[in-house]
């Protein structure tokens, strides 16, 4: 059984920084994208990042410059490195993976192309 297993969420000020971490098990991710999406209260769930097998990265405009991210293929797990966070980032942020490869870049910035999905962790940033 697939899982992945969010961690790292958490209240911080603006200004500040949070590490989210993503744990997959079950299977390997090491050839495959996986991501962050995010979704605030009476939002629609939104592309936040994502990194390919390749290593090929994609950010949504709104976090470009301040947040990175990087994935431990030993380990599994990719992670989200959040700088500068505004109150605007506050959101359960979701990691996701998918087992299907894409010859447009478009679908991976689209939630129905991923397969897996985590719990989410909640990121809350106060003015």
């Amino acid at each position: 059984q697939v899982q992945l297993v969010e961690s790292g969420g958490g209240l911080v000020q603006a200004g500040g920084s949070l590490t989210l971490s993503c744990a997959a098990s079950g299977r390997t991710f090491n050839n495959n994208a996986m991501g962050w999406f995010r979704q605030a209260p009476g939002t629609e769930r939104e592309f936040v990042v994502a990194v390919r097998g390749s290593g090929t990265t994609y950010y949504a405009n709104s976090v470009k410059g301040r947040f990175t991210i990087s994935r431990d293929n030993a380990k599994n797990t990719v992670y989200l490195q959040m700088n500068s966070l505004k109150p605007e980032d506050t959101a359960v942020y979701y990691c996701a993976a998918t087992v299907r490869a894409y010859g447009v870049v478009s679908a991976y910035y689209t939630a129905t192309s991923y397969d897996y999905w985590g719990q989410g962790t909640q990121v809350t940033v106060s003015s």
